[in-house]
């Protein structure tokens, strides 16, 4: 997924480390586009991976969590642990809130994460968050829709994200829902 978005012009961001993170780097390193590594020091755990055309380093979370945040015109999000799911709460709270722009977030291998799916229905049949909010992301093991959703909403929109109301419509309509 990160070659195919290397190579239809998007920087790929990952956390810098091993793993998946590698594994993203890696595509967009040989793909058109920068890798870009948000490594985190750490007493033990993370290391940098070696396709990274950036690599900026951070010694506190928040710092790395707002230049995710700052630099993203898409969230994909691929099986990974307490650290992953922080940033996917980040950034779909701040998108709910009204805090950032709207921007597609894609939760990424629909088996893994399941229980997390049917988490989320819960909170909604609970009321803690609103029947829209599952709007906000799309769970998907198709590549091919993850980059064209980034893409379309990047080509109807722009890179400068300024146009939230709009976007969140689109989103909402192509999905086949109401518009807010």
């Amino acid at each position: 997924i990160a070659r195919k978005l290397s190579d239809a012009g998007f920087s790929v961001i990952s956390g810098g480390g091993p793993g998946v993170m590698e594994a993203a780097n890696r595509g967009a390193f040989h793909g058109k586009s920068a890798a870009v590594g948000l490594n985190i020091e750490l007493p033990r755990e993370q290391r940098g991976n070696a396709f990274q055309n950036v690599a900026l380093y951070f010694k506190h979370f928040f710092a790395r969590k707002y230049m995710f945040v700052k630099f993203a015109c898409a969230y994909v999000v691929m099986p990974g642990g307490f650290g992953t799911l922080d940033e996917l709460f980040e950034a779909m709270t701040l998108i709910q809130t009204g805090k950032i722009q709207d921007f597609p977030v894609i939760i990424f291998d629909k088996d893994y994460h399941k229980d997390l799916i049917e988490h989320i229905d819960r909170m909604k049949e609970r009321k803690t968050i609103s029947p829209d909010d599952l709007d906000l992301f799309l769970v998907t093991d198709d590549i091919q829709e993850a980059v064209a959703l980034i893409r379309n909403s990047i080509d109807k929109f722009g890179l400068k994200h300024e146009m939230t109301p709009r976007r969140r419509r689109w989103l909402f309509e192509k999905n086949g829902n109401a518009a807010r």
